[in-house]
C-alpha cells in the first residue's frame, strides 16, 4: 500500500512541477497608460526565464498591449521584459 501512495505522490509532484522536474514560477506582467494608469497587472506561471519572456510577449500580443509601456518581472526581481 505504501508503494501505491508513493507512486501517486510522485505522479503529482511530476505534474505540478513539469516534465522537466522544475517547480513552476510565479512571474508578473504589468502594462501602463502614458498617465501612468495600469491597464494589465497579472501574474502568470512559467518553468524558467526564457518560457515567461516567451508567454508575456504572447499575452502583450494577443491583448494588442506590445506598443504600450510594460514590464515583465521575475519572483526574483529580475527585469525581464521592460518597453516605454
Amino acid at each position: 500500500m505504501d508503494g501505491l501512495i508513493f507512486s501517486q505522490n510522485y505522479y503529482i509532484m511530476k505534474k505540478i512541477k513539469g516534465d522537466k522536474g522544475d517547480a513552476m514560477k510565479t512571474y508578473k506582467l504589468t502594462v501602463f497608460e502614458k498617465n501612468g494608469e495600469k491597464i494589465l497587472d497579472e501574474a502568470f506561471e512559467a518553468a524558467n526565464d526564457t518560457e515567461a519572456k516567451e508567454k508575456g510577449t504572447e499575452m502583450l500580443t494577443s491583448q494588442n498591449l506590445l506598443e504600450k509601456t510594460h514590464r515583465c518581472t521575475s519572483p526574483e526581481g529580475k527585469l525581464l521584459l521592460f518597453h516605454t
